[in-house]
């Protein structure tokens, strides 16, 4: 045969059990193990009950063996030899070989050993053939010593093993015949056991199919039993109702998306049109400039776009993460606006916390564009602290954060801890990304020129890197058992505020207030999503709260982020 179809027949001898179902591989495992147990047990039974009833027949033949040799102990030999039961057959032979003695029933003239089988002075088990004793079947000798030192005789005392053999047979055949109607009753069993116990499995995999088919949402049939197929369904439910809301916010992401890239799109392809339309008459340098920040705007919400997507791919801490100076963060962010409307009150001391400097910088980044949208007069930054606070805010990781959110070497707010972006356009501060060169010309309201400095301040040589005071590490400042103390970075407007049961709802990726429809000056609407995802990268929380007394007092949005503490110099 060659090797072709040496294959094709290996594979056909394999494919039957290959293609067993589980059921029928449970059944089997279980009918095999069913019979080598009960082969096991058959053998052991037979083999104790062979050894029990061999003993009883040695002990029946020691005791008459033992009876006799009193009485040839005290010479009172009868003859014949009373023996009790037609089964034994008694001898007493002399150190010559002769019979001296017999039952009734026993040859007087043959003794039941050779003398090469006995042993003078041994007790001995024997078995020999019952035609040299006169029975049918294989015959137990025993031998017991008797007699005086001078006269030495030999008690042989013989039983038959043929009932024995007989129990022995009798319970042979009965396994033979009861252990495979058991073995069929016992599979039959497992049959409709295993198929009741798989039929939920059986009833998830129809579900499953069932929203396969459909495409859609759906869910699983949930057995009545509390077992580990009813959590399994319980646990395959819950993963649905999360893949059927992420797809859900999939669809409302790329709807929000497609409609945000849209409307930049319209505006270039409006002003080309008319343009070509108007020829020699068109003020091009215009053209150019508010097609330079359409696409501005559009390259800003692209960023926002791959940053929220990759903060939700990378949730994790970023490795650069280190100790950061929070007066100083909030000095840099707050020297690139003018003052008015941007007012900062500094701390009376250094208060630190562990975050990434360029993504804390566009958190506070963001907050002040988006108060500074909306605010009448002023912008105050405060950071107060640090303040005891409930259990620390569930992280989202300590792993390497996404592409997109690293400060810019070299960039006017390096000092903090490491490089902090340069510039930003104003349009960021609905949730845009870090701008390149050229972004702080325009914006969605007015352009960032008229209400921002050129840069910011370098921080101080001795605070690069994390360092304190005098070179010092900040340490986490010790709290409570399950508290630790947290710092409040608060950015407060005079504004119209927000409504209360739309401050969550402002968290929402594209989500604008009724005041704030218009695209200039609302943004995209992913700002405050931007912030809350970078807080919750640092450890901390973000809240929004009325500045004062009554409705439309303004906002305040207080960021709560761990604290660490400089230990005092030696």
């Amino acid at each position: 045969m060659s090797r072709r179809g040496r294959g094709r027949a290996d594979r056909l001898r394999r494919g039957p059990r290959l293609n067993l179902g589980l059921r029928a591989r449970l059944m089997a495992i279980g009918v095999l193990g069913l019979v080598v147990g009960l082969a096991l047990g058959g053998t052991l039974l037979l083999g104790a009950l062979g050894w029990t009833l061999q003993r009883t027949v040695d002990a029946e033949a020691l005791r008459t063996a033992d009876a006799v040799a009193l009485l040839a102990a005290s010479e009172a030999l009868p003859d014949p030899l009373p023996v009790a039961g037609g089964q034994l057959r008694v001898q007493v032979v002399d150190a010559a070989g002769r019979v001296r003695a017999a039952s009734i029933d026993a040859d007087r003239l043959v003794p039941m050993l050779d003398p090469d089988q006995l042993r003078a002075g041994q007790r001995q088990r024997l078995v020999v053939d019952g035609r040299r004793v006169g029975m049918a079947g294989p015959v137990r000798v025993v031998t017991v010593p008797a007699g005086t030192p001078a006269e030495p005789l030999t008690v042989l005392v013989a039983k038959s093993l043929s009932d024995v053999r007989h129990s022995l047979h009798v319970v042979r055949t009965l396994l033979l015949v009861g252990f495979p109607l058991l073995v069929a009753g016992m599979a039959v069993v497992a049959w409709r056991v295993v198929g009741a116990t798989l039929r939920p499995v059986e009833a998830l995999r129809r579900g499953a199919a069932e929203i396969t088919d459909r495409a859609g949402p759906g869910r699983l049939p949930v057995p009545a039993a509390r077992d580990e197929i009813q959590r399994l369904a319980v646990t395959l439910n819950d993963m649905l109702d999360r893949l059927a809301a992420a797809r859900a916010r999939q669809r409302a992401f790329v709807a929000d998306a497609a409609h945000e890239l849209r409307s930049p799109l319209t505006n270039m392809r409006t002003e080309l049109e008319v343009a070509r339309r108007l020829g020699d008459a068109t003020d091009w340098p215009a053209v150019a400039d508010d097609l330079l920040a359409d696409t501005e705007r559009l390259g800003r919400l692209v960023d926002d776009l791959l940053l929220l997507a990759r903060l939700d791919e990378q949730p994790a801490r970023r490795p650069g993460a280190g100790p950061v100076e929070l007066g100083e963060l909030l000095r840099t962010v707050a020297d690139r606006y003018p003052s008015p409307p941007v007012r900062l009150r500094p701390p009376a001391a250094p208060l630190w916390t562990e975050g990434d400097p360029g993504e804390l910088h566009r958190v506070i980044t963001n907050l002040v564009d988006n108060a500074l949208r909306h605010a009448r007069g002023e912008v105050l930054l405060t950071v107060t602290g640090p303040e005891p606070a409930g259990p620390v805010p569930a992280r989202r990781g300590a792993g390497a954060g996404p592409e997109g959110t690293a400060p810019t070497p070299g960039g006017a707010g390096a000092g903090l801890a490491g490089p902090v972006p340069a510039r930003r356009g104003a349009g960021a501060a609905a949730g845009g990304a870090v701008p390149t060169p050229g972004e702080a010309d325009a914006g969605p309201a007015g352009r960032v020129a008229a209400r921002r400095g050129a840069g910011a301040e370098p921080v101080l040589a001795r605070r690069r890197a994390g360092a304190g005071p005098e070179g010092r590490v900040p340490t986490p400042r010790p709290a409570g058992a399950g508290e630790r103390a947290y710092h409040l970075v608060t950015v407060t407007d005079d504004g119209p505020g927000i409504p209360a049961a739309d401050r969550e709802r402002v968290f929402e990726r594209f989500t604008r207030l009724d005041d704030a429809r218009a695209r200039d000056d609302g943004g995209a609407g992913l700002g405050l999503a931007i912030v809350r995802e970078l807080v919750r990268r640092a450890g901390g929380s973000v809240e929004l709260a009325d500045a004062g007394p009554g409705v439309g007092s303004g906002l305040r949005v207080t960021v709560r982020l761990p604290a660490l503490d400089v230990p005092e110099a030696d």
